[in-house]
């Protein structure tokens, strides 16, 4: 059993570390979800990706019984297109209805979603890529807000801040725990997070070469190559910013975008989220499709089981702390020579 660091997302989410794995588009399955529960983390089943509500329902009763009935989590987002929201309370309702009680909560005007998981008696972690969005989630009734800054994977807003610097920032202005997320995969940087006085990480770039993932193993084997120069930011000219592995469909989506292009039709079915879904998830063709990617990449290392990945990390951040203290303890014993 790893070291233990007990946080207040920890004791809010009743969890063994203050690791949090964010929803991922097409991946987070109840098998991955349920290794970070078990791995004594907290984890989000995507109800967007599922094609049909009976998949979702089975993933649902699948995560429960590889947990064993522990608790975990469902990710809604919210699209700033109305029409691509129609689900959101059916998803919440088949949720709520299967006795989850964990919800990440993300996109654009989160307030009414938030109040209705309230009504249930549901704990609300909202992430946010905006100090001044996270505090209206706060005001909102979140429960927890997870604050991601640019090296994020996927969707990390318009900011252009770094997550530290976002995490600095952010000190003293929440009531409710914060956890912070964009580039995170070392223990060190857990460290660094609960140094900063904030209560834990939001992950998902890292934990992409875990057996768990269920991606072609084609693509996992390329992402253990990847350095922290292997993604790109692009479409920003749309205001839907999006970091991915930086492949072939990237580059092409760049060349369009440097022509000044500013609307969706212009990039055709290059920014189609079911191409990586088809083409690199399903099939290994990690040079198509824009999949989602951040440069924490660079950490991974081999392909093994989630549980080695969190118990390292929290084994690191352990160690680090431990230096941290006896380098202060030294420090007092020389002021007192």
């Amino acid at each position: 059993m790893s070291a233990v660091l007990r946080t207040r997302i920890t004791q809010l989410l009743g969890i063994d570390h203050p690791i949090l794995g964010g929803g991922l588009m097409w991946l987070s399955d109840a098998k991955y979800v349920a290794a970070l529960v078990n791995a004594g983390c907290m984890g989000f089943i995507t109800p967007r990706s599922y094609a049909h509500e009976a998949g979702f329902r089975d993933a649902l009763a699948l995560c429960t019984d590889l947990t064993h009935g522990k608790p975990f989590g469902v990710n809604l987002t919210l699209s700033h297109r109305p029409e691509a929201n129609v689900m959101i309370p059916r998803w919440m309702d088949t949720a709520l209805t299967h006795g989850v009680r964990i919800f990440e909560t993300a996109g654009h005007a989160p307030a009414e979603l938030i109040t209705a998981l309230h009504k249930a008696n549901a704990i609300v972690v909202h992430k946010a890529s905006n100090i001044r969005h996270a505090l209206s989630a706060e005001r909102a009734g979140a429960n927890a807000i997870a604050l991601v800054g640019m090296e994020e994977g996927g969707h990390p807003g318009m900011n252009e801040l770094p997550t530290m610097l976002m995490g600095a920032l952010a000190h003293g202005q929440f009531n409710v725990p914060v956890v912070l997320g964009g580039g995170m995969g070392r223990g060190r940087q857990l460290a660094a997070v609960l140094a900063q006085g904030l209560d834990g990480v939001l992950i998902g770039s890292r934990f992409l070469v875990c057996e768990e993932i269920q991606a072609h193993p084609r693509y996992k084997e390329h992402l253990l190559t990847c350095d922290e120069h292997s993604t790109v930011r692009l479409l920003q000219s749309l205001g839907t910013t999006w970091r991915v592995l930086l492949n072939d469909t990237a580059r092409q989506v760049q060349a369009i975008e440097r022509t000044g292009a500013g609307e969706h039709v212009a990039f055709g079915d290059l920014i189609s989220g079911t191409v990586a879904r088809d083409r690199c998830y399903a099939e290994g063709d990690w040079r198509n499709g824009m999949v989602s990617l951040g440069p924490s990449i660079a950490f991974a290392q081999r392909i093994e089981p989630l549980h080695a990945i969190v118990n390292g990390m929290v084994d690191e951040a352990v160690q680090v702390i431990s230096a941290l203290r006896a380098l202060h303890l030294q420090n007092g014993m020389e002021q007192q020579e």
